[in-house]
């Protein structure tokens, strides 16, 4: 599934992807970033790649809010060889995280 929107990627986020890769979406958490390509998902913090799985190696993903804190998305790979990655998102994100969160669900829907 195509989705309709596609964002131009950040300058620091160009190494990440491959030539004919397309971000779909970027969302920045207090340490990290999430970026969600047409193929994959890839979780960045401080200049290294702490997750980088395709859809399909995706077990579990879950955003939580509460009152007064930002929210927690955890992202939990299939592969037991892969960290799960638990990102805090602060209040000016979670639009960007929705729609991210967005993406992420239709593809796994599609599998």
């Amino acid at each position: 599934m195509s989705e309709a929107f596609q964002e131009e990627p950040d300058p620091t986020l160009l190494h990440l992807l491959e030539p004919d890769e397309r971000l779909q979406i970027a969302a920045r958490a207090r340490d990290g970033l999430l970026a969600v390509t047409d193929r994959r998902i890839v979780v960045a913090d401080e200049g290294r790649i702490a997750l980088d799985v395709p859809y399909d190696g995706l077990r579990r993903v879950q955003f939580d809010i509460e009152r007064t804190r930002p929210a927690t998305l955890v992202i939990v790979p299939e592969n037991v060889v892969d960290e799960p990655q638990v990102l805090a998102i602060p209040p000016e994100e979670f639009g960007r995280t929705a729609k991210a969160l967005a993406l992420i669900g239709r593809r796994l829907a599609e599998r």
